[in-house]
């Protein structure tokens, strides 16, 4: 997948999803810099709840708190984790 200038303003642009690390950054990425439109586009529902116990570590307090109380499903995998 390729990013945008506008998400990915500060090194790799391209990301390979098939490689776990690239697909976190990816994620990461998308999470911290996106608007609505950008979250709706390069984002996957399933993909996005089976990474959060880990992405959740990575993206800001800010970033987390808001998915999480935005959609339980998140949150919940969140309380299992910990």
């Amino acid at each position: 997948m390729r990013l945008p200038l506008h998400l990915a303003w500060s090194g790799l642009t391209t990301f390979d999803l098939d490689q776990p690390r690239l697909r976190m950054s990816y994620y990461r990425i998308v999470l911290a810099e996106g608007q609505h439109h950008d979250l709706v586009q390069y984002l996957n529902r399933e993909l996005l709840v089976d990474l959060w116990p880990t992405l959740r570590t990575l993206v800001s307090r800010d970033v987390r708190e808001v998915w999480d109380r935005a959609f339980g499903e998140l949150g919940g995998s969140a309380r299992a984790a910990a």
